[in-house]
């Protein structure tokens, strides 16, 4: 086992998916919640590496082609201030022998080569293989200081190897250098001399820092202001900054739904037409045309799981748009212009970035609360966390802004997100102000990485990771949603109704969903088709669109209706509950559906992270604060739509 270790923003998340590939998974330590990645890194063998005099190259450390790679979490030091920093210490320090890593290799940036130096002082105490990986030599060159491998692993006294991950440079290298590490017997640990106290031994420590860094490097000119600084004058600006943040934003939803907008129609009709044509007439064929199995297929799979994959091209982009953002360096400036806004509400500016994570999937986001060292502050940002609107609440978005507004939804959806930012504030501050009035946030302390061109290769790979990530979560969950749906809209609640030929008002699907829709009536959603579809929501967001999609489709239409015409079926239901005020009505519906509880999987992370106790209490509160928006969006609105 290979363990990859470094501070944030060195490079090594970069590294690790260069030298995995599409091959990692995220997963649980054995005996812990800490995420960590874990990946295949594989590498030709051939070249004999050994140090056997009599071996010909056919021993093991020549023949394996793969090691299992373990992504630590970053880390400053071996001293943890949190979860994830203990696991690492843990995993490098203190597990048994049989449980450390053979060869721990750590990511250095070459441009704050001092800073970086500290955690391998430390991995280099412990009696254990380390190799450098040396990042940003492009960097340090252009601030002016030369870095000298050679030097520098005199000083430190373990290989090391200079690395370009996102350019593919130095891999096989490096992959050279942890194979030799492999054969070689375990180091003595650097010699330490006897400290009198703690104080002293970090002196020693920085002393031994300044002798590697010095024979390490030389300084080749003047040190120039780097482009990087010269940028983040105006994108952290106290007043340019967060309009900046905020107009990239809404250029990355606007970008997003008109260019996937004519795939989206293209998909819709291929499902809608010939592919649900085409099972009809299978059905037909074998004799099973109009039975309960065509229903099944038809109504339920094709035209729940068909609507759901519309959105795939829209998905894609929205992780393409948002991983050249993070490749470009630009997403950790976010963090430093929220951090006066995040520490109102009691958190962290680092805090920030378990909220970004949220706006892609909510159950990573709970996750990455981990790096925040207060107790008080993980609960309360895991609190925060269900009211950032995660990818799955985007598809809603997008077909419910498409249906109502048009050319318009780019904007509908970037206020939606305005909105989710507002109920973090507002619920931040309520709860600050009454449950933790006590708790403070220390300064932000974070590394800003350089502004980079952002790769294709390295931003195909990080979106498809996670299209794919969403397409295994949601595909299992909306499979089964939508069975249980379909059997649930084919049971008959009247006598003289024959199972799967039953109208869908008239089905335990409906009769339950009319029961829950007085609720939504203050809010002008009160009809029972929506009302299902949100109860079905707490199962998974993109469960309300295949939810919908099922019961326009088997309802039979009233007279004059198109039953073929989803969005005209949704337009006239909200026209219908709202009075003749159908937009306040869509508004405050798209306004709860940001605000209720996200999914059953954000539930199962939060109990993991905080209790039941803390978990119930979030749910509850998301669905008072949901309902009383809703009310309060419609209430007003109708005063002017």
């Amino acid at each position: 086992m290979i363990a990859l270790a470094g501070a944030p923003n060195v490079g090594k998340s970069t590294l690790f998916n260069a030298l995995t590939g599409l091959r990692a998974v995220t997963g649980n330590w054995p005996g812990t919640t800490v995420d960590v990645g874990r990946g295949a890194w594989r590498f030709r063998a051939g070249d004999k590496v050994c140090q056997c005099e009599e071996c010909d190259g056919g021993c093991a450390a020549n023949t394996a082609t793969e090691f299992t790679l373990i992504d630590l979490p970053g880390a400053y030091s071996l001293d943890p201030l949190s979860p994830d920093e203990e696991l690492t210490r843990t995993l490098l320090l203190e597990a048994p022998a049989a449980e450390r890593p053979d060869v721990t290799v750590v990511a250095v940036d070459a441009a704050h080569l001092a800073r970086s130096l500290y955690l391998v002082a430390q991995v280099r105490e412990a009696s254990s293989r380390v190799v450098v990986a040396l990042t940003m030599t492009d960097l340090a060159r252009q601030a002016g200081v030369e870095v000298d491998s050679f030097a520098l692993a005199q000083g430190l006294g373990c290989p090391v190897v200079v690395v370009d991950p996102r350019h593919r440079v130095g891999l096989d290298n490096l992959t050279r250098a942890v194979r030799e590490a492999l054969t070689r017997a375990v180091p003595a640990p650097r010699d330490m001399p006897e400290a009198a106290d703690d104080l002293e031994r970090e002196d020693e420590r920085f002393a031994w820092i300044a002798d590697v860094v010095s024979a390490g490097t030389a300084r080749t000119g003047e040190e120039r202001v780097s482009r990087s600084d010269r940028i983040d004058r105006v994108v952290t600006h106290p007043v340019a900054g967060p309009l900046i943040f905020l107009g990239v934003m809404w250029l990355v939803f606007q970008v997003t739904t008109t260019v996937a907008a004519p795939l989206q129609d293209w998909l819709d009709t291929l499902f809608t037409g010939p592919i649900s044509d085409a099972a009809r007439a299978g059905f037909a064929a074998v004799g099973l045309g109009e039975s309960w199995v065509q229903g099944l297929v038809v109504d339920g799979l094709i035209a729940g799981v068909g609507m759901l994959l519309t959105f795939v091209p829209l998905m894609a982009l929205m992780f393409i748009l948002l991983a050249i953002l993070e490749d470009s360096g630009y997403m950790a400036r976010a963090a430093v212009v929220t951090d006066r806004l995040m520490r109102r509400i009691g958190l962290p500016g680092k805090a920030f970035l378990p909220l970004v994570v949220g706006f892609g999937c909510n159950v990573p986001a709970i996750a990455a609360t981990r790096i925040l060292s207060d107790p008080r502050q993980r609960i309360l940002t895991s609190l925060l966390v269900p009211f950032t609107s995660c990818t799955a609440r985007l598809t809603v978005y997008v077909m419910v802004g498409t249906v109502f507004f048009g050319s318009g939804a780019g904007t509908v959806v970037f206020v939606m997100y305005l909105a989710s930012i507002a109920a973090v504030i507002g619920v931040g501050l309520v709860l600050r102000k009454t449950l933790w009035r006590t708790m403070g946030a220390e300064p932000l302390v974070l590394d800003l990485p350089p502004y980079q061109v952002p790769t294709a290769r390295l931003t195909a790979a990080v979106a498809w990771m996670r299209l794919r990530g969403f397409l295994r979560t949601a595909s299992g969950i909306i499979v089964v949603t939508v069975c249980a749906v379909w059997l649930l809209q084919s049971i008959p609640t009247q006598a003289g109704e024959a199972f799967g030929e039953v109208p869908v008002q008239d089905s335990a699907y409906g009769v339950a969903a009319q029961r829950i829709a007085p609720v939504f009536e203050p809010a002008g959603f009160g009809q029972w088709q929506t009302a299902s579809a949100l109860v079905v929501g707490f199962v998974a967001k993109e469960a309300v669109i295949s939810s919908w999609a099922q019961t326009y489709a088997v309802e039979e239409p009233a007279d004059g209706e198109d039953a073929g015409d989803f969005g005209t079926a949704i337009t006239q239901a909200f026209e219908d509950s709202s009075h003749g005020h159908p937009l306040p009505a869509v508004m405050a519906f798209l306004v709860f559906l940001m605000a209720y509880t996200p999914c059953v999987a954000t539930i199962a992370a939060q109990k993991r992270e905080i209790g039941w106790r803390w978990t119930l209490f979030g749910v509850g509160m998301q669905l008072v604060v949901a309902w009383t928006l809703a009310v309060a969006v419609f209430q007003i609105g109708q005063l002017w739509w």
